[in-house]
């Protein structure tokens, strides 16, 4: 059963949505979390971007890594951000104002940009929305020089952990999260995809989000919100729920994480 789309913000990135305060908030929640500004720093040191180069950043939402980009490449490189979404793109652009950064609008699948055209590309946590992730490395291998390196990041949904709830009660907002996501095991799935596109392996990462109060009380209310609307749990199942992690983030006593996974490749 899918997550109600009233419930939750759009994150499939097969289609264009709204950039909405609650999807920007939840986006600029998570950006701060140490884990994914952990895992942005290695990705950033693994491309290496250099002076000069053209880089690229899939599914750049609020814009953050193209400005990453942009910084190292200089005023002779090239620093991209492609997203479906025009809202979204509005916000990036309005936050990257007087910087060399650009944002065209594009899918995954069709990349607004010339064949053999990109030194480097990131794609964060998008794999996981897109129905054909397949297509996708492979429209990557095509903008990418011979040369060119790649760094694929996502999560996984079965890695993830809420304590404290009732365990049954989490296991089913957590199933019906899952099947709300096109690809929730992404995380796992990415150096086969880029083996299979016929690129070479470098380096692989991986780093455990742990959500903050703030962004722990964000997503458990949504999912206990998108948990009734689809009635996979009850009134009361809801309340306890809510209760316990209320309870838990008010004595120190609560968790919730996700593991992210990186491969770094390079196109031979």
């Amino acid at each position: 059963m899918a997550v109600p789309e009233e419930q939750l913000p759009s994150f499939h990135a097969d289609a264009a949505g709204v950039a909405d305060d609650l999807l920007v908030t939840l986006l600029d929640l998570q950006a701060e979390l140490p884990g994914v500004v952990r895992m942005r720093h290695w990705v950033l040191d693994a491309l290496a971007p250099r002076p000069g180069e053209s880089a690229l950043d899939i599914g750049s939402g609020t814009g953050s890594e193209v400005l990453a980009f942009a910084e190292r490449v200089g005023p002779h490189g090239r620093a991209v951000g492609v997203d479906p979404n025009p809202a979204m793109l509005a916000v990036a652009r309005e936050r990257a104002s007087g910087t060399a950064a650009e944002y065209l609008e594009g899918t995954a699948y069709e990349l607004p940009l010339p064949n053999d055209s990109v030194d480097l590309v990131r794609c964060e946590r998008v794999f996981q929305h897109l129905d054909d992730p397949a297509a996708a490395t492979a429209d990557i291998a095509r903008v990418l020089r011979p040369g060119g390196r790649v760094a694929l990041v996502d999560s996984d949904w079965y890695t993830a952990i809420l304590h404290p709830g009732d365990r049954d009660v989490v296991a089913a907002l957590s199933d019906l999260m899952r099947a709300g996501t096109p690809n929730p095991g992404s995380g796992r799935l990415l150096r086969g995809l880029l083996v299979n596109a016929g690129f070479v392996i470098d380096d692989q990462a991986s780093q455990a989000v742990i959500w903050d109060v703030d962004s722990t009380t964000q997503l458990v209310g949504q999912m206990v919100a998108a948990g009734r609307a689809a009635a996979v749990i009850t009134e009361e199942q809801a309340a306890d729920l809510t209760a316990a992690v209320a309870d838990g983030i008010a004595t120190g006593d609560y968790h919730l994480s996700v593991t992210m996974f990186a491969v770094l490749a390079h196109r031979p």
